[in-house]
Order: structure tokens, then C-alpha cells, then sequence
């Protein structure tokens, strides 16, 4: 996305960027925990939209996240209060993603900053090796947690084979997951999470 805007500060950088119209799915700061499951929240609101919805907004995700990779950069602190979901448009907009990072890198600090919902083990371990199957873990995590109707992750929205892609990127052994977002990105497409079709349908 373009910058509007660079302002030095003190220690960096303050970067104004284009104005989006949407609503934050997670207020960690304002709502809580609570901010993801009370009626009326944006990411209620989200989670009762249609599945094809919700994966044509987890498809720019991706996207967004190929990109990233493609860049020399993994990430860092993403979760869903970095998206931006405009309701009346159906698109979703990532926010405050100041925190990628060139990649590979190894962690030299007790953990890394994020949500530890969405974080993989390797990033609370100091000296660990934090690369794009991090990201892969990340977007593995997004996706469960968007594509479902709760928050205890009990009512699965997607199909089966969908869960399958998910359940190997989330795998605690980075070895185990899909070795780059590229490779994720396409089982997840193949399985029907978009790009080319709705993808919406759940199996009977």
C-alpha cells in the first residue's frame, strides 16, 4: 500500500497511509477477549457472514502475504486486529504491519511480539530460526480462527479437506508444515479456499 506520508521521529518513523473505511475485527485494547465473541462485534459480525465471504477475504490475505515472501520478509504480529473489514464493500484491508521482518532471522529475545493465538512455538524460543514457515503456521492459525463460528474452535465452517491444509501448517515442528506461504497458498486453493472458485461449500 502506499505511504501518504513519512514523518521522522524520534528512534524511526511515522507513516501516515491511505484512509480505508472498515472496522478492526479484534480491539485488543478496547473489548478483550470478549471483543471477538459479543454479539454485534466486527469479528461476530464476520463470522456470521457467508463461508464464501469469509474466504474471499482470507484469499487477499494470502495475497497480501505472497507478496511478503516474495519481498524477503516474514511475519511478524499478525492477527486479526490487523484486519480491517469493510462490511458494505466486502473487502477486508491489512493494517498496522510495521513489525515484518527480513527473513530468515534468528530470535535473539525470550519471545516475539504477537497474539499467542496465532504465534508458532519457534517464536518464544530464543535462538530459534524464524522463516516463512512461521508465516505458514500464522496464516494456518488465521485461517481457523476466521473460518470458524465460535471462538473455542469447535464449529469448523470449511470443508474438510480445507481443515486437512490447515492442520499441516499448524504442525508445532516447523519441518512438518509447508515449507513456504507459496506452497500453503496453493493446497489451500486446490482444496477450494478460492482464487478460482467460491470455495464456499461444506461437506456432507
Amino acid at each position: 500500500m502506499p505511504q501518504v506520508h513519512r514523518i521522522a521521529v524520534r528512534g524511526g518513523w511515522a507513516v501516515v497511509m491511505p484512509w480505508r473505511s472498515g472496522e478492526v475485527l479484534y480491539h485488543a485494547t478496547v473489548g478483550g477477549p470478549r471483543d471477538r465473541t459479543s454479539p454485534g462485534s466486527p469479528m461476530s459480525r464476520f463470522r456470521s457472514l457467508p463461508t464464501a465471504a469469509v474466504l474471499r477475504a482470507f484469499d487477499r490475505v494470502l495475497d497480501a502475504h505472497l507478496a511478503a515472501e516474495a519481498a524477503g520478509h516474514v511475519a511478524v504480529d499478525f492477527y486479526d486486529g490487523a484486519l480491517l473489514y469493510d462490511f458494505a464493500a466486502g473487502a477486508v484491508h491489512l493494517i498496522d504491519l510495521d513489525e515484518y521482518r527480513p527473513g530468515p532471522f534468528v530470535l535473539d529475545d525470550e519471545r516475539l511480539p504477537g497474539s499467542r493465538r496465532f504465534m508458532a512455538p519457534e517464536e518464544f524460543v530464543r535462538g530459534a530460526v524464524i522463516d516463512t514457515r512461521t508465516t505458514v503456521f500464522t496464516l494456518g492459525r488465521a485461517a481457523r480462527l476466521l473460518l470458524d463460528a465460535g471462538d473455542e474452535e469447535r464449529a469448523w465452517r470449511g470443508t474438510g479437506r480445507q481443515l486437512a491444509v490447515v492442520e499441516r501448517a499448524t504442525f508445532p515442528a516447523p519441518d512438518d508444515r509447508f515449507p513456504d506461504v507459496h506452497r500453503f497458498a496453493a493446497a489451500w486453493r486446490a482444496a477450494g479456499g478460492t482464487r478460482d472458485g467460491a470455495g464456499g461449500a461444506r461437506e456432507r
